[in-house]
């Protein structure tokens, strides 16, 4: 389940176009989700953040996030593979 849960926050922020300068709140992360996966979306969220596939910027108004541009060939892998 974990693995489904990577490839879907990443492919979100991908479809969204939150790479480098772009970002959105960690907030947003684990919206669309179901209700009771959102702890887990979020432990998933925090090792991405760990293995740097998603780069943090603390702003005045939170916690940003977005991907990684010198990642993108790997994170396209993840996405595409089955």
């Amino acid at each position: 389940m974990t693995i489904e849960i990577q490839k879907a926050i990443l492919a979100k922020l991908y479809r969204h176009g939150y790479i480098g300068g772009r970002h959105t709140s960690v907030n947003n992360i684990p919206k669309g989700f179901p209700k009771h996966v959102y702890g887990k979306v979020k432990k998933v969220a925090r090792e991405l953040m760990k293995q740097n596939f998603i780069v943090v910027k603390p702003t005045a108004y939170g916690l940003q996030v977005s991907l990684n541009p010198r990642k993108m060939a790997e994170i396209e892998r993840i996405i595409r593979d089955p």
